[in-house]
């Protein structure tokens, strides 16, 4: 009988399901576990070829006859916003992102249902109760953190914190080579502002501030009108049969 180390991954197959995204397609996603000491080393070698993170699980698609998910990463150094993206970094000036840790609080698990019941009343994660959202953010191996968006306070200057509930939140995780973009979510009725543009770009300037030469946005998915806004930030990175592919 083989035997195999604890720290070495094993890969699963899921059934097939209806597909989120394009109406009639069935998806199967392959995944594994993030866990033990190798999981960080892991999490980047996998999100470097297409797998994305859901608490300590990483999975890609691997659907039968459909390959429109694809991989995508911002790349960093040689981003210009266009001049719809400054209108959105305009409209909102008056907020600042501060990145905290990976702990739940009631008000951002409030947020998020509000944003839930606006936006994805029909999804899967509808009925996500406080614990399995604290779950969501907490569970995890790897080097994640939260950045929450609030107004500009008086004392903003100085902490280089906003004051107030938050407005948006995104769940990112910190790799060698970017930022990854694990999920994100903000207050309905603040939609005019584009807060899911405004945390890509502020994300963007997070990584060029550290250094960091890509961010990972996950899929774009070729015909769903939902992941469209993935290909406006360019140039960006697709991952292809060859590998990953720059597009102007």
């Amino acid at each position: 009988m083989t035997s195999h180390p604890r720290d070495t991954p094993q890969f699963y197959l899921t059934a097939p399901s209806p597909c989120p995204y394009l109406t009639g397609q069935e998806e199967r996603k392959v995944f594994t576990h993030l866990v033990g000491r190798r999981a960080r080393d892991l999490n980047e070698i996998l999100t470097q070829g297409g797998f994305r993170r859901s608490q300590t699980i990483a999975y890609r698609p691997a659907c039968e006859s459909c390959r429109a998910c694809i991989s995508v990463r911002v790349v960093v150094d040689d981003f210009e916003p266009s001049a719809s993206q400054k209108r959105v970094m305009a409209r909102n000036g008056d907020l600042i992102g501060a990145p905290e840790q990976n702990r739940p609080a009631s008000e951002q698990y409030a947020l998020f249902r509000r944003y839930l019941n606006a936006r994805h009343d029909d999804g899967g994660m509808i009925d996500m109760t406080m614990l399995d959202y604290a779950m969501m953010i907490e569970d995890s191996h790897v080097d994640t953190h939260l950045v929450v968006y609030r107004r500009h306070g008086p004392d903003t200057a100085i902490t280089g914190r906003g004051m107030g509930g938050p407005l948006a939140v995104c769940l990112t995780d910190v790799l060698a080579d970017g930022l990854s973009m694990v999920y994100s979510f903000f207050e309905p009725s603040e939609a005019g502002r584009s807060p899911g543009t405004f945390m890509i770009l502020d994300h963007i300037r997070r990584a060029k501030q550290l250094g960091l030469p890509y961010l990972y946005l996950g899929y774009w998915v070729d015909g769903s009108r939902k992941m469209d806004y993935k290909a406006k930030f360019k140039p960006q990175e697709r991952l292809m049969g060859p590998g990953w592919v720059r597009v102007e």
